[in-house]
């Protein structure tokens, strides 16, 4: 799905959600849960064990991804299902990446 391009200076409140997103991927625990619904959904308990964290403090990071609209929830009986909601987020991620990849390559060849 794609709209016609913003215009710029961008609309303040397109900057408030474009922050938003990141503000939402700004933490290594975040990250984490992110990278493993990439595999496929999850509970909070499965996303404890992936994350090494508390349950309440998943519970905790798992309503900031969603109020940033980048992962969605489901219920099934007495458990919660959480799937990513914006794909997009994984091509941020791996821009990043490459981009990490690319620095590193460059500063191993200035050593040798």
């Amino acid at each position: 799905m794609s709209g016609p391009p913003f215009t710029h200076p961008l609309p303040d409140r397109v900057v408030e959600l474009i922050a938003g997103r990141f503000k939402a991927l700004a933490d290594p625990t975040r990250i984490r849960l992110l990278d493993r619904l990439h595999e496929s959904e999850a509970t909070v308990t499965e996303l404890t064990e992936a994350a090494g964290t508390t349950q309440q403090n998943v519970s905790k990071q798992m309503l900031l991804l969603l109020q940033a609209g980048l992962v969605a929830r489901r219920r099934d009986g007495n458990y919660v299902y959480y799937r990513i909601a914006d794909e997009a987020v994984f091509d941020l991620c791996a821009a990043v990446c490459g981009r990490l990849r690319h620095e590193a390559d460059a500063f191993a060849a200035q050593l040798l």
